[in-house]
């Protein structure tokens, strides 16, 4: 038995027949080969199977890849989720309001610092 599903990716009119129990992050990943999403512990708990619904990133990566925010990468997809929707909540985020937005996200890499500067400078440039 399959369904049918119509969506908009990334500016793109999409259509399908699906297995019901898909998972959104399966049909985007297998089925349009769009592998930017990611699945990284299995229980939607790290935010790294995150989907932006009608809004943009480009400046949280950016602020990422200027401030050195990442390193492996494993962590990065559920860390600019994550401090996207803390900047959406709270535009005026500190550093410990920050680290606390974050805690459910974990970098094997980094001391956090640049991914924190990261969400500030993405932070400012969303402002604007």
């Amino acid at each position: 038995m399959s369904v049918p599903l119509s969506l908009t990716v990334n500016g793109k009119a999409v259509t399908a027949d699906v297995d019901p129990r898909t998972l959104l992050v399966e049909f985007i990943r297998n089925n349009l080969a769009l592998t930017g999403t990611h699945v990284g512990c299995d229980t939607g708990q790290c935010g790294a199977c995150t989907i932006l619904i009608d809004g943009n990133a480009v400046k949280a990566c950016t602020a990422f890849k200027e401030c050195h925010g990442l390193q492996c990468g494993f962590c990065t997809p559920g860390m600019v989720m994550s401090a996207i929707d803390l900047v959406q909540r709270h535009p005026s985020a500190d550093e410990n309001a920050i680290r606390e937005g974050l805690e459910g996200n974990l970098c094997r890499c980094t001391g956090y610092q640049n991914i924190v500067k990261a969400v500030q400078q993405g932070a400012a440039a969303m402002r604007r």
